[in-house]
């Protein structure tokens, strides 16, 4: 078996890997045909993730031209530690508010201290749904690493 099969993760694991990460790292096409990088917040949706985003972003300008992204999640600080994931998207733009409050708000709540659905989260979220659009990134193909299943050997 090659190396790249035995660090390949199965869905299950990537779902789990998904699960555990906090940040992803979000790659549109800018008009000037150059990608456009920023990290975002997230919550997972099997192998799918949703987040939100300002409307007017220059992410959101690149969707709404292409609504196309390629996503990193990774961690680890030595070789035998490396883990990832990479996915190739379709990106559906949401747009209704509630919708957008529902996405803002199971962020908050992974992200937050704060208790589940109280006063302050639930208005700090009605706040703000009016001038974002919500994301699902929907993986097209994933290609993804964990050098821990090497178990230390190369």
């Amino acid at each position: 078996m090659s190396r790249r099969e035995q660090i390949r993760m199965t869905t299950d694991e990537v779902v789990a890997y998904l699960a555990e990460q906090k940040v992803i790292n979000v790659a549109t096409m800018s008009p000037n045909g150059r990608p456009h990088l920023a990290p975002l917040w997230y919550v997972p949706r099997g192998e799918a993730v949703a987040t939100w985003t300002y409307r007017k972003s220059q992410k959101v300008a690149n969707l709404l031209r292409l609504p196309q992204a390629t996503v990193l999640v990774e961690s680890g600080d030595s070789y035998e530690k490396l883990r990832g994931v990479s996915m190739e998207c379709d990106v559906e733009l949401i747009e209704d508010t509630d919708a957008v409050a529902a996405i803002g708000t199971e962020l908050l709540l992974r992200y937050s201290d704060e208790p589940p659905a109280s006063a302050e989260l639930k208005a700090g979220v009605a706040l703000q749904a009016p001038k974002r659009v919500g994301l699902l990134l929907t993986p097209t193909k994933v290609v993804s690493w964990d050098h821990t299943k090497l178990g230390g050997v190369y």
